[in-house]
């Protein structure tokens, strides 16, 4: 038993949170830590990214990266998805997993069904350097006596 001295009439009660529709979302890494695989014989590097604008600003998506695995091509995939993250974010040799974080990357993700729920959850399929969001300008408004804009 625990003490909680809380109230709920004062806290908004949590609503359950949907999958992010598939697409392509810029993030940063705000968390990683390494974990063991279920049977014990491994690990994998689980990060947490967020995303940072948009309408789904703020909200998480995590992946999973089998670094140490007896099955040598979850390991292949691992260290590819790991390279992908290193060149989007530009830390080609990182010696801790902190080194990549809240550096801005782009994320491809996508949605798929829950074998155990049928409920659909988010997979980061790809990784990107983000591009630099550019505002186009407003046109150039003519002068009427046709002067260059460099002599105004």
């Amino acid at each position: 038993m625990s003490t909680l001295n809380f109230n709920a009439n004062e806290v908004a009660p949590a609503e359950a949170l949907e999958a992010v529709p598939a697409g392509k979302y810029n993030a940063v890494i705000v968390e990683s830590e390494v974990k063991p695989t279920k049977s014990g014989n491994g690990y994998f590097l689980e990060l947490t990214l967020e995303i940072i604008d948009g309408e789904f600003k703020g909200r998480k998506v995590w992946a999973r990266l089998n670094l140490d695995n007896p099955n040598q091509q979850a390991v292949q995939i691992a260290r590819g998805e790991l390279s992908a993250i290193c060149h989007a974010v530009g830390v080609m040799q990182p010696k801790d997993s902190v080194e990549l974080h809240n550096l801005p990357l782009e994320i491809s993700v996508r949605c798929k069904k829950r074998e155990d729920s049928d409920e659909l959850t988010n997979e980061i399929k790809g990784y990107a350097k983000r591009e630099a969001s550019v505002t186009p300008a407003a046109p150039a408004v003519q002068a009427k006596n046709n002067t260059p804009p460099w002599k105004r």
